[in-house]
């Protein structure tokens, strides 16, 4: 075969190779967006540029090496966050390359340069953030041709095992773990060691991500595949300028709320979760299941004299609130351990529960509201207040 021959056959070739898969993700959290991305797939290389507000707004563009299989072979992935206030929080570089049986992770920023690496033990290993999605349809993909390799059955588990790109080197940097549980009729389960709960999955036939639902889970968005990419620039410029005027802050803000009954002081420290449009009691509040009233860390009542909070004896010192609703009314669970996340409910910690009155009075409340409202120099109310709902328990001071 002649050059003049080879040359049109190799342009042909080119031309036939299959063009990269363009898509996104969106994820909402009720009716507000905290996260897009921007996904460019093709067999052996992915990249994507996204943002996300979980909490503060964060820039991100990173680009994967792939392996035939689908796993990472090498990431490069460049971090900013805007609104950062020191040039150490605005921007990152963390690289990472991906053996059979170990990950060596590279984060470079203003502070220098932090080297760790794992043993991974063969497990399918990614990068974890949040709301990066493109990242999740690359560990459930190939966990589902793992599975299929493998002849797992429906509803045994394949494990990955994940690194937090945006935490420092060191002991808060650590390798955590999750399951791929697969079901029939492309549906699949997710779960993390770090997640309260599970996460819900649609897959095609090709494994692609089509719908994440974290109703079930800590995180309580909903995630779409798009077939025309967002326009990430003008999504990120719009919340980086909201974030400038108004501060950062967490998207459920840490609040308290104090009063004096009569010689005590009662105080109550929670996070304040907001309705977005959604559907409450039921939904994002499941009925007849440990709530930890509120959001992030545990609720904490601190009370500096001995009280009856809805007919339960407390001695003066420091508690946490937890809430069981019901379709009709919520009980109080008073519990002793304090500090943690409110997800690490103990039941055996509980110094007691009791039943609260309940109603619907008054107008629909956006933000979840813990309020104590004195009524005498013995007595007073805590109220607890989201959406329609308004749950109270009595406090009398002994």
């Amino acid at each position: 075969m002649t050059r003049s021959t080879l040359l049109p056959l190799l342009l042909l070739a080119c031309s036939n190779a299959a063009p990269p898969e363009r898509y996104g993700f969106v994820t909402t959290l009720g009716n507000d967006t905290v996260a897009v991305e921007h996904i460019t797939r093709s067999p052996t290389r992915l990249v994507t540029d996204g943002v996300d507000r979980w909490p503060f707004v964060r820039r991100r563009h990173t680009e994967f090496d792939l392996a035939p299989d689908g796993t990472i072979r090498h990431m490069v992935m460049d971090v900013r966050t805007p609104n950062g206030r020191t040039p150490r929080e605005r921007g990152r570089r963390v690289t990472a390359d991906f053996s059979g049986d170990a990950v060596t992770i590279s984060v470079r920023d203003s502070g220098g340069v932090r080297d760790t690496s794992f043993v991974t033990g063969g497990a399918i290993t990614v990068p974890h953030v949040s709301m990066m999605y493109s990242v999740i349809e690359l560990e459930i993909a190939a966990a589902l041709r793992r599975a299929g390799a493998a002849g797992v059955q429906r509803g045994d588990s394949v494990l990955f095992r994940q690194f937090y790109p945006d935490r420092d080197v060191g002991p808060s940097f650590t390798l955590h773990r999750g399951y791929v549980h697969p079901h029939a009729g492309g549906k699949v389960e997710l779960r993390h060691d770090w997640l309260s709960g599970t996460g819900d999955v649609t897959v095609d036939s090709s494994g692609r991500m089509l719908t994440y639902s974290g109703v079930r889970s800590t995180y309580k968005v909903a995630v779409a595949r798009t077939s025309a990419p967002p326009n990430v620039d003008s999504i990120a410029n719009r919340l980086a300028a909201a974030e400038r005027r108004t501060g950062l802050q967490q998207l459920s803000v840490r609040d308290t709320a104090r009063a004096a009954i009569g010689g005590a002081s009662v105080a109550v420290d929670y996070g304040r979760p907001m309705a977005r449009g959604r559907t409450l009691l039921g939904n994002v509040i499941g009925y007849d299941r440990v709530w930890r009233t509120g959001a992030n860390a545990a609720t904490q009542l601190t009370t500096s004299a001995p009280i009856t909070l809805a007919g339960l004896s407390l001695p003066p010192g420091t508690y946490t609130l937890w809430t069981v609703p019901h379709l009709r009314g919520a009980d109080l669970i008073v519990n002793r351990q304090t500090g943690q996340w409110g997800t690490e409910y103990s039941r055996a910690r509980d110094l007691g529960r009791a039943p609260m009155t309940s109603d619907s009075a008054g107008p629909p409340v956006e933000k979840f509201t813990i309020s104590i409202e004195p009524r005498d120099a013995r007595h007073g109310t805590l109220v607890m207040a989201w959406g329609t709902f308004r749950w109270r328990a009595p406090i009398e001071l002994r």
